[in-house]
């Protein structure tokens, strides 16, 4: 890891890290509404992995475009 990249470029591997944490969360909640009838352990560990992704595309989001969406998530700003 010693290549050197620009701002544009490091902006655009964040974005593709938050969109593929975004399709990850998806395909987990999906698998997770799979399994809850037949597998509710596996739908468990299912919600936790679609909550860990969520949280990663939360965290990437604020570093691509700080402070936009905190207030529409209800997030209360620190002054």
């Amino acid at each position: 890891m010693a290549d050197v990249v620009d701002s544009d470029e490091l902006l655009r591997r964040i974005q593709r890290g938050r969109d593929r944490a975004v399709a990850e969360e998806r395909a987990w909640q999906a698998r997770a509404e799979n399994l809850r009838a037949t597998d509710p352990e596996g739908a468990r560990e299912a919600f936790v992995r679609a909550w860990a992704y969520e949280a990663v595309s939360r965290v990437l989001d604020e570093i691509a475009a700080p402070g936009r969406h905190g207030e529409e998530a209800g997030v209360k700003q620190v002054t």
